[in-house]
């Protein structure tokens, strides 16, 4: 304790700016097992393929070649799977080497995900003195840079740290001020605009009778699309005519890293139409529970966990949620945790659960384990899709809190 308060007061003596560069050393200390791992040491066959895609999409609009046609070099032949509008947004990428682009890229996301802590933990930081506030920054992004999601979106060089923090900065209440003029819904329309998937947002918005934020997303989400149409006309149709149709652009669904129900049940079977009945009844009932939690924390106020809640359920009712698409999993462990852990405990324990979950790289723990034909098939199965077993764990638990701290009774308003 005496240590802390000496460090209070040391941290209290500096200005602003001094506080500001140790909280970006310390997070970028936190990164460097990643960065060195995956940008100095790691196969060069495998360097940021995923930068890769978008570079040479941003290089295809500069060249006139085909964008859904090219494909990333051998070994892994890669082709861009997301709409024109995202290729226009890569154009950036397209005007630096390589190399440079992923370096670039990687800082990106350390700091997207610096951020999504920021605006996610924000009710646990106001409680810290301002002097501290920048050093609590860096220690509770520390662990979720090492998330296995986190790494994974480091390792690929992805771009889900940008989309969490488009839809947290779009639906967080109170409204941050860097986006406070910036109609809500606006956000949202441009992550569906990169990619489909935050479209369930707009669902998400309708079940709350949120009509102007839902016409809002829709509306800037088709202004960017036709947009890009205007100026990609043959990319636009060439995406919206037959990419967008094509599965195996996604890569093997019934690989481990597809941690959706879809991709355990690819894995454990049924297979066939059974498969298919069985997924759409689990998607249907996830689903149904995701959207009514959400909805009651919207009307509580309780915006991280509605966004955490969403984002959640989209990954385990998607057809496809590769590991980093869990980069959702961050704002859901600030939710669990919310303002007060330290009084509250068991929110804090809940919260240690889904961190200490994620942390661990289960799914290649269960591969190591099924590659021993000698060793019992059930434990191995069981980490393999730990992942998706992750997510729904952390769905109830934010279910459990709700029940308990939010809705009468538990320390919170009671929704309509």
């Amino acid at each position: 304790m005496k240590a802390i308060a000496t460090m209070g007061g040391w941290l209290e003596r500096r200005a602003p700016w001094q506080r500001v560069a140790l909280a970006a050393v310390l997070v970028l200390l936190a990164a460097t097992p990643a960065i060195l791992r995956y940008l100095v040491f790691w196969p060069l066959d495998q360097w940021q393929v995923d930068v890769e895609v978008y570079r040479q999409a941003g290089e295809s609009i500069l060249t006139g070649r085909p964008i859904y046609e090219a494909m990333t070099e051998a070994p892994q032949l890669l082709p861009f799977t997301y709409p024109p509008f995202a290729g226009l947004l890569a154009l950036p990428l397209a005007l630096m080497p390589f190399g440079a682009a992923g370096w670039v890229w990687t800082f990106a996301q350390v700091a997207a995900t610096t951020a999504i802590v920021w605006y996610a933990g924000w009710q646990l930081l106001e409680r810290v003195p301002v002097w501290w506030r920048a050093v609590g920054l860096a220690l509770l992004t520390a662990p979720m840079i090492w998330l296995h999601p986190v790494n994974d979106g480091i390792r690929f060089g992805q771009v889900n740290a940008f989309l969490v923090l488009l839809c947290l900065l779009d639906l967080r209440r109170p409204r941050p001020g860097l986006v406070r003029r910036i109609p809500p819904g606006v956000l949202v329309g441009i992550a569906m605009a990169i990619k489909l998937t935050p479209g369930v947002f707009v669902v998400h918005y309708l079940v709350c009778r949120r009509w102007k934020e839902a016409a809002t997303a829709v509306g800037t989400a088709v202004a960017c699309t036709v947009g890009t149409w205007i100026v990609l006309p043959q990319a636009s149709f060439a995406f919206w005519g037959g990419a967008l149709q094509d599965p195996a652009r996604l890569g093997p669904n019934a690989g481990t890293a597809n941690q959706a129900i879809r991709g355990v049940l690819l894995r454990i079977g049924p297979s066939g139409t059974a498969g298919t009945v069985l997924w759409l009844a689990l998607a249907l009932g996830v689903g149904v529970v995701g959207f009514w939690l959400a909805r009651r924390f919207f009307v509580a106020g309780e915006s991280v966990a509605e966004v955490g809640t969403v984002g959640l359920m989209a990954c385990l009712i998607s057809p496809v949620a590769w590991v980093h698409h869990y980069h959702w999993i961050v704002p859901v462990i600030f939710a669990l945790l919310g303002a007060a852990p330290l009084v509250q405990r068991p929110r804090l324990y809940a919260a240690g659960v889904v961190t200490v979950w994620f942390l661990c790289r289960l799914p290649w723990w269960g591969i190591s384990w099924l590659n021993h034909r000698d060793w019992p098939r059930l434990p191995g199965r069981l980490l393999q899709n730990a992942g998706m077993a992750g997510g729904v764990v952390a769905l109830g638990l934010l279910l459990w809190m709700y029940r308990r701290y939010v809705r009468p009774g538990g320390g919170g308003p009671r929704p309509d």
